[in-house]
């Protein structure tokens, strides 16, 4: 029940605020803009969620501070480490995918990592206030940059086959709208 209110949310906020706004921009743009808010959405569900329910209970724990040694876990070979590090690496490709392709194609490597990095430096900090169970580390802030890097990686790569599909997509939108029929 906790998770279905905040998936609630996602729905009516897309719904009602940002398909409006993305739809009148090109089935390209509103393409791109939902494949990264269902993506942050099952980023918000794997590392957050449920979120609403515990707002009241924020405060009604100790803030563990992150863990600022460095892949300490690999290091002392401590649980599930290599798991947790491929799935933090993982986690953060599509990012770096999708993000450029929502910044007008024209997000530079740079801008990609640092927003990739503010998105994971969010959730590291957000976790123990969220849910205080989970803690933060800086293993995970370091691995989702990478695989943030990697994305971008597979951007450049796949570039000329994703920019093709995105103006056909585009050209198919301008036809429809230019001559009211196929």
């Amino acid at each position: 029940m906790k998770y279905l209110i905040d998936f609630t949310v996602l729905i009516l906020l897309y719904a009602f605020v940002f398909f409006g706004k993305w739809k009148v921009k090109g089935k390209d743009i509103l393409l791109v803009n939902t494949l990264m808010y269902i993506y942050l959405s099952f980023v918000l569900y794997f590392t957050l969620m449920p979120i609403i329910t515990h707002i009241p209970f924020i405060l009604n724990h100790p803030y563990v501070p992150m863990n600022m040694v460095p892949f300490i876990d690999v290091l002392a070979r401590r649980g599930d480490y290599i798991r947790q590090v491929v799935l933090n690496i993982i986690m953060t490709i599509p990012f770096g995918f999708l993000f450029p392709l929502t910044q007008n194609r024209t997000a530079k490597f740079s801008k990609t990592t640092f927003f990739c990095f503010l998105m994971s430096l969010g959730i590291e900090i957000l976790q123990p206030l969220i849910n205080g169970s989970k803690s933060s580390d800086i293993t995970d802030l370091i691995t989702n940059v990478f695989g943030g890097m990697l994305g971008y990686g597979c951007y450049v790569i796949f570039r000329p086959v994703t920019f093709w599909l995105l103006d056909h997509l585009k050209n198919l939108h301008c036809h429809f709208t230019d001559t009211g029929r196929p």
